[in-house]
Parts: C-alpha cells; structure tokens; sequence
C-alpha cells in the first residue's frame, strides 16, 4: 500500500509546515471579500461567501458519514460548481479528492472507484444508473446526489441522499484541517490510453510549486476571469487556472462543456483573462465566424496543450493578436512542466517551451538514461517539486517511472535546440518502425493537420509484410476531394518519402478522450479495419 508521511519539522525548518490548503484560502476570501462572485455557471453563481458556507455544510455532512483525514471522496460529474464545491469540501476534511471520468465505461468506473478506495460518492443524476451498476462491488458507503442545479434536472431516488436537503440541514463546519507539502489533495486517473488507468497522487505541494511556476511564467493577477470549459476531470484544467483562481480571490467561469459560439460571447462577456485548451478547442474557436473582430483584449494568458499543437494554428491566433502559448506535461506534473514564453511565440513555433522555473527537464536515451544532445530526440525527464509523489498503491508502476535520482520518466519523446528549447516528438510507445526507419506520428500529424480541408488527423501504424509496419492516417475533413494520393503529393515536400502515409482512412470524427488526447487504441482499430 503507498504510504504518505510527513516528519516533525525542526523548528528553523518551519516552512515546511505551512498550510496549503486551497479551501483555508477560499475560506479567507469568504472572510475578507464575501460578496465577490467567484463563480459564474449555468446553473447559479456563487460568491466567495456561499461558496464557502456551501463546502462547508458539504463538509459537514460528510464527516457525519465516517469521512475523515486522508480518506477519499468520488466525484462523478461534468464541470459544474458542485465539482468545486465537492473538492474543497474534501479539503476541509483533509480528504483526498477523486474526480471521477464521466465517460468511464463500467468496468473501469468500477476499476477507479474500487482502486482508490473512496468510500464517499457525490454523482450528478445522469451518471447515477452507472454508479449504481458497480456500487455493490466498491468499499463506498455514501452516496448523494447533486439535485439543487439548474443546469441538471433531478428526481428523488431511491438508495441515494438528496444533497439540497441534507446542506440545508446541517451546520457549517468551522475548521479547515491544515494540509502540508507532501500531504495527498488529489488521485487522478491516467486516462489509459496507452494501458490501464493508474491512480496519479497529486499532493498539495504540486499543487501548491505548479501554482508558483505559472505565477513567475504566465501573466496571471489578483482577481483574474479565468474560463473552464475543458473537463476539469483532468489536471490541465484544473490545476492550470481554476484551482489557482480561486486560490487568489479571482472568478471562474465555468460550462459543462465546450461550444465554439458560446466561448466566443463568455470572453467577451466576461472579460475572461486567462484560459485553457487542448488544440481542438482553438481549432474549433477559429472556425466561428467573426471570432478575429471580437473584442479579446483581456485575453493575456492562453495555454495550449494536451495534445501536439499544430503550428499553423499559433500563427493563425498570431495574425489577429492573440498568443497561444504552448507547454508541455501530464497528469504526473500537477500539469506544467515547461512552457513557451509569450515572447518567444512566433520565433519558436512548435516548441513546447523551456523547463518551469522550479522544475528540471532533460532528454536522454532511454536504453542508457544518459542526456543526448541537443537535436537528437529521446525520452523527456523531469524532476521537480511538482512531480507527482507516487502512482496509488502501485509500486511496480512507481520503480518504472522513478530511477534512482528521482527523475520521473514521462515516456514522451522529445528533443531540445541549442536554446533549450523543447520540441516534443511523440509517445515512446507510438513510434512506428517502417523498414528500419524511425516514424514518429505526431510529426506526420503536425503536417497533415496544416493541409486544407482536413478536419482533424491521426497516424498510426499497422503491421505490414514487406516494411513491418506503415504508415496509416485516419482523417476527419470537410473537402471530399482529400483522397491518398492528394494527401501523399501534399506532404511529400514536406515529409521524407518514408514518413508519408500509405493508407488513408476518412472518419466522420477522429477518436479524442475527454481530455482532447487521440485515442490510439481506437485509432488502430479503425485503421487496421480499412487495411
């Protein structure tokens, strides 16, 4: 079983014990700055005040339920504030929070839900039916239902507690447990698409140094708009801004999901500053008509990642003064672990960044863990204060991603410029063999993403007799012109020859996860299917 310690500190080492708990910051805004809205949502605004008192009486009734220090908390939910209010409830008690992937199917809402031993489950009504599949074979004891949100239709069930009724109830709890560096926060799950989910261990230390990193790197103030509409599920949104806002006594818009059109009208409206969003979203917004005459003048800090971000998408935001910025990181690096300067957007194009202030990168080989230089690619490692504590009662995951200097292996491939500039190249695993040669697909994608027509993109490759594998792209487009031979004579000035596809399948969609990454398994499938 993983274990989490923390040792009595000597007395000139007090630092170490300082609260980082982001619901003790929320509770002193609540204190000092009540009435400000701290979030904006379809399905009621609160302010710092009812945001609080709401987490609070959450708190409450949790603990009546037998949830105490170090025990977990399930989410299963879309973006809502009953999200935000279910985490820094979790807080208040010194819980771990598990925020549950909605899209789960039901062996593996069973597999995250048994694997982190969450005994409490807060659900919104239409995930309900599929908890209830599996809640007879997990250690949950508690079960409530979010029923006083607008935005979600309830009805009264039965085997689960209404939670309007029992916060309406029940008192506020006064004290926040005080949360240190290396106390757990939050388990999140890998989204498996390279393998079976692993339980990521978040603790309020990465929280706390990936929140530093973004303050010295990224223009962020007191009293920020911040909007979230990608799946707050994953770390890069939540942990880019959100929890960061609300640390700061700023305001969080937050939609369940993404809309192209209705993004657009929340950052005029809203005056949103700062943003995250995998590359679809962009793309997406960029489609809206009349997006560029907007008036996105508060929009200073932008994140792109998640997913390799074609350039020609950073120059399209570039020409009508909007500077997408682009980083790079996982699950397992609370997200952040380099980023792209705002000043350096357009001279270094594609690259993901420099390594985070406090946070060490490096490329090495990874048959010999030794540093490469610069230009050749190899797998990228990171060591830093906002690198995971460990995989959850995983010890044989944790001695694969930790050698013996604690550097994690991220098992992306990468290379750095003489700059220091990171340029990512792909998954370890994704790499296609071709006759000898070396693929990898997200250059590929990079290329084909730029051709016009395509929608969207995914190269993958499948066993072939004569090369071993090739290559195979899986497109979505709006040009029903695209055809193999268009595609090949399009990147062959851009793609040496044996990089270039020689099988195309035309998808009405590319297979994304919720958090925007391609589903490779998916991919392969449909791939191998047309071959």
């Amino acid at each position: 079983m993983t274990t989490f310690s923390t040792t009595t500190p000597h007395p000139a080492n007090s630092c170490a014990r300082v609260d980082l708990n982001p619901a003790a910051a929320v509770e002193r805004h609540a204190r000092h700055d009540a009435d400000r809205v701290v979030v904006r949502y379809a399905g009621g605004d609160l302010t710092y005040a009812q945001l609080d008192d709401k987490a609070a009486r959450l708190a409450a009734v949790l603990a009546e339920g037998g949830v105490a220090d170090g025990d977990r908390v399930a989410y299963v939910g879309l973006n809502s504030s009953s999200f935000l209010v279910t985490m820094l409830a979790g807080f208040r008690l010194g819980a771990v929070f598990v925020p549950v992937n909605f899209r789960l199917a039901e062996a593996e809402l069973e597999a995250v839900l048994t694997h982190s031993g969450a005994t409490a489950v807060i659900c919104e009504p239409g995930h309900r039916e599929r908890v209830d599949s599996v809640r007879g074979r997990t250690g949950l004891a508690r079960f409530l239902l979010v029923d006083d949100d607008t935005a979600v239709p309830a009805a009264e069930v039965t085997g689960w507690e209404p939670w309007a009724r029992l916060l309406t109830a029940t008192l506020p709890t006064a004290r926040v447990v005080a949360k240190h560096a290396d106390d757990p926060a939050i388990l999140m799950f890998t989204s498996g698409t390279t393998g079976a989910p692993k339980g990521v261990v978040l603790t309020h230390g990465n929280i706390f140094w990936n929140a530093a990193n973004v303050e010295l790197r990224l223009d962020t103030r007191r009293g920020d708009v911040t909007y979230a509409a990608a799946p707050l599920i994953h770390v890069g949104a939540l942990n880019s801004f959100v929890l960061r806002t609300l640390v700061r006594g700023g305001t969080v818009v937050i939609r369940r999901g993404f809309d192209p059109q209705a993004c657009l009208d929340d950052l005029v409206a809203y005056g949103v500053n700062s943003m995250f969003g995998v590359p679809q979203m962009f793309a997406a917004l960029a489609r809206v008509p009349g997006v560029f005459d907007a008036d996105l003048s508060r929009l200073r800090s932008v994140v792109v990642a998640g997913a390799p971000v074609p350039p020609s998408l950073i120059e399209q935001y570039a020409e009508h003064g909007v500077l997408l910025q682009q980083a790079w990181g996982l699950t397992e690096t609370a997200p952040f672990a380099t980023h792209l300067p705002i000043e350096r957007t357009l001279d270094k194009v594609g690259s993901a960044g420099v390594p985070m202030p406090f946070t060490e990168v490096r490329v090495v080989d990874a048959a010999t863990n030794r540093p490469v230089p610069d230009g050749e690619p190899g797998e990228i490692v990171v060591r830093g204060p906002n690198v995971t504590a460990g995989y959850w009662n995983n010890p044989q995951a944790n001695r694969a991603a930790f050698d013996e200097k604690g550097w994690f292996h991220s098992g992306d491939m990468g290379h750095l410029d003489e700059d220091g500039c990171l340029y990512i190249v792909d998954r370890l695993k994704d790499m296609i063999i071709s006759g000898g040669e070396n693929v990898y697909p997200a250059e590929v994608e990079r290329v084909l993403s730029a051709m016009p027509g395509v929608v969207d993109v995914a190269v993958v490759g499948v066993p072939d007799e004569q090369w071993g594998e090739t290559v195979v792209a899986v497109m979505s487009v709006d040009d029903p012109a695209i055809t193999l031979e268009a595609v090949r004579a399009w990147a062959a000035g851009r793609l040496a020859r044996y990089k270039l596809p020689r099988r195309l399948t035309v998808a009405p969609a590319v297979p994304r996860n919720a958090s925007g990454k391609l589903d490779k398994a998916v991919v392969r499938r449909i791939a191998g299917e047309d071959s």
